[in-house]
């Protein structure tokens, strides 16, 4: 049975940032071994965090960007803690990424930069590969992107 997730999502600062922060600062800067300075930028100030809770928990991430002026949003950061992977906990998170972007924000498209083995999972979301491998904060990546329907 899937665990139900309780999404919370703002921009800047905020409890929601929070605990955005904590979850990446596990599985980034502990687990991946990506230095600080790099996971935490000065865009996190401007961009919109979405966080899915387990009870009072937060156990899932990621942030999202908007560029008005090309109707493109930028999915990033995407991270689970590591005792919640496998339970599709992500996926529902995305979901409702993808859903409020559909609804609640005019994009014409979404763009995220997928570390490799991460892939087949967003194709799931029905995004598509573009571009060639590139390598970021030493982990292989790759552009993908889905087209939003008018």
């Amino acid at each position: 049975m899937t665990k139900k997730l309780l999404i919370k999502h703002a921009t800047g600062l905020s409890n929601i940032q929070t605990d955005a922060k904590s979850i990446r600062n596990a599985v980034f800067v502990h687990e991946q071994k990506i230095p600080a300075e790099l996971e935490f930028d000065k865009f996190d100030a401007s961009t919109i965090h979405f966080v899915g809770y387990l009870k009072d928990l937060p156990v899932t991430t990621c942030r999202v960007a908007i560029n008005t002026d090309i109707q493109q949003a930028k999915i990033q950061r995407v991270a689970t803690l590591i005792d919640y992977r496998g339970q599709h906990l992500a996926s529902q998170l995305l979901e409702s990424v993808l859903e409020t972007l559909t609804t609640d924000i005019p994009v014409a498209s979404i763009t995220l930069d997928a570390q490799l083995p991460a892939q087949h999972f967003y194709e799931q979301l029905g995004f598509i590969p573009v571009g060639q491998q590139f390598e970021e904060a030493g982990i292989p990546h790759i552009q993908m992107t889905k087209t939003i329907k008018a």
